[in-house]
């Protein structure tokens, strides 16, 4: 359990409902949801397709409102976007006309922060991410998988207390998603950061994350948590990875079914 004390991100009594303008059909996304992330603790959320686990991550980011309820960051309310949270897209969001370098400094020119200073920490996370020799590098000539490296060390440069993953392998080939699995747990180890992860991908979570939380079928709700203390790097391979994997498959397969009849109309 998480320890009162350690909170960084405590949820109470959470809800989002989405209306249609034109209709004024109104759709419940998440409904009363209460959790708390500790400090330094990565936490993957997973769930069947529409269930709110997205909007929820945009919410923590400041991105989207909530009808009710609350969202707290080192105990203050989110009320918008902010330095103190770091987001990384699925898609490459990179600045064509940039370097690799400046790419990563941009949080850090936004600072106001000397420019010396913002290449060193740069340097720093390029290094760290295996950009080593990219510096100049324009984000047309890097494979999908180095795009992502460049995303990831723009969002830590410049020092958020949170970082916010949306599916951040989702656009890479299950090659490069394996490899950059593996070889970026140090870097977050590195960065020292408290981490929330959504992900389509049981073995994305299990095999990064320290506690994978299953959303529920719309409107959201946690209908499981597995808490996965295992170091790292994990191995597929091993049984007790296996293990945990099918825990959270099991519990997301129910959901996904509850989704699945949902959309054909059976309730």
């Amino acid at each position: 359990m998480v320890q009162e004390r350690n909170k960084k991100i405590v949820v109470r009594n959470l809800n989002k409902t989405f209306v249609n303008q034109e209709t004024g059909e109104q759709v419940v996304a998440i409904d009363n949801l209460n959790f708390s992330i500790s400090e330094n603790e990565f936490v993957a959320i997973i769930g069947p397709s529409g269930c709110g686990k997205s909007t929820f991550l945009y919410m923590v980011a400041g991105f989207e409102k909530a009808s009710s309820g609350e969202i707290l960051l080192s105990g203050k309310p989110i009320t918008g976007p902010g330095r103190d949270r770091g987001l990384v897209f699925q898609e490459f969001v990179l600045f064509g006309w940039r370097t690799v370098l400046r790419n990563i400094t941009l949080g850090l020119e936004l600072q106001k922060m000397p420019r010396q200073d913002a290449e060193g920490i740069a340097r720093r996370w390029i290094r760290a991410t295996g950009l080593s020799g990219f510096e100049n590098a324009y984000p047309s000539t890097l494979s999908g998988g180095m795009k992502q490296r460049v995303a990831i060390a723009r969002a830590i440069a410049y020092n958020p207390e949170v970082l916010l993953l949306d599916e951040p392998f989702g656009a890479l080939d299950v090659q490069t998603k394996n490899y950059m699995i593996k070889d970026l747990h140090s870097l977050w180890k590195e960065a020292d950061k408290t981490i929330l992860m959504v992900t389509h991908s049981v073995q994305e979570a299990v095999l990064m994350a320290d506690r994978v939380v299953v959303f529920g079928n719309r409107p959201s709700g946690i209908v499981h948590e597995e808490i996965v203390e295992l170091p790292h790097p994990r191995e597929v391979g091993d049984p007790a990875v296996a293990r945990h994997m099918k825990r959270v498959t099991d519990a997301l397969s129910v959901e996904v079914d509850k989704a699945m009849l949902r959309e054909r109309g059976q309730h």
